[in-house]
């Protein structure tokens, strides 16, 4: 008998899949099937199996946070994704606190400027950049998708200040005519701009930077350490911790990081007033 050439093959997996008998028809792919196993816990969606997402919807985590970062230039010390780190806390924290929400993967391209001629971040290597048309289409996308899962508040936060203005608009278009009946989008932009950069609370924990001015590069580069202390509870390697010591510059706008421990403790203290912050607003959104 001559071999089945490839296009057979496929021909006949093909045939399978038609008539029913592919992996579609194990008992576990049956959308009312038992859990077979503990769940894992973790709030992040891309952590869990479709079954555990199901079952936490089922059991009330309703709420989805849609948050959104970038990558960019951030100075000589800090990795490109800085405000993806930042979200990896940030957004844990709030899902945690309120208890019935989960966290959509994080969205890590951006506007960040234009290509060609290169503008703002796009002028620096590393920096991927969106543009607004695209990244209002990925946030209408992204919503839809929680949406048919069964959410019915998405929560939307952005990390910088370039981001605020599309998700505001796609927000404003969902709620006005909404494609999914009972599921609204929150943009709570109180996230960024309320205490931006922890302005005032990094003096309440006894920091205080130079130039004492309310600048995402207040020193001439876009690095602060609000962003080096939240970044440090998530992974120090991010803020470049031993590289920085070994070359004597493991300090930020005047302000040494070492010990790590306390710039780590108040990196948690960031976290959890942006937490607080974020959920206020959300709550007062879903009063409305």
């Amino acid at each position: 008998m001559a071999p089945m050439s490839a296009r057979s093959f496929f021909v006949l997996c093909l045939s399978l899949l038609t008539l029913g008998c592919g992996p579609q028809d194990h008992p576990w792919n049956a959308l009312d099937a038992e859990r077979p196993i503990a769940a894992f816990d973790s709030v992040f969606i891309e952590e869990l199996t479709w079954m555990e997402v199901r079952d936490r919807i089922a059991d009330g985590a309703t709420t989805a946070i849609v948050a959104t970062g970038g990558i960019e230039q951030n100075g000589p010390y800090v990795v490109t994704g800085k405000h993806n780190v930042v979200l990896r806390a940030t957004t844990e924290a709030v899902a945690r606190r309120l208890g019935n929400a989960l966290v959509a993967p994080i969205i890590k391209l951006v506007p960040e400027g234009d290509h060609d001629p290169p503008t703002g971040h796009m002028r620096f290597p590393g920096t991927f950049s969106l543009t607004r048309e695209t990244f209002e289409m990925v946030l209408t996308d992204v919503a839809r998708s929680l949406a048919t899962s069964g959410f019915t508040d998405i929560l939307m936060i952005g990390d910088s200040g370039g981001n605020q203005r599309g998700m505001a608009a796609v927000a404003e278009r969902w709620n006005a005519e909404p494609p999914h009946s009972g599921v609204r989008l929150h943009h709570i932009p109180e996230y960024y701009t309320e205490d931006i950069w922890s302005f005032e609370q990094l003096k309440e924990l006894g920091i205080h930077q130079e130039p004492d001015v309310q600048s995402a590069s207040r020193a001439g580069i876009h690095d602060d350490y609000h962003y080096d202390a939240i970044m440090a509870t998530v992974d120090p390697g991010s803020i470049r911790t031993r590289e920085r010591r070994d070359a004597g510059l493991f300090e930020i706008n005047g302000v040494p990081l070492d010990p790590l421990d306390r710039t780590i403790s108040n990196g948690q203290a960031l976290v959890a007033r942006r937490a607080e912050i974020t959920i206020a607003a959300f709550r007062r959104s879903l009063a409305e």
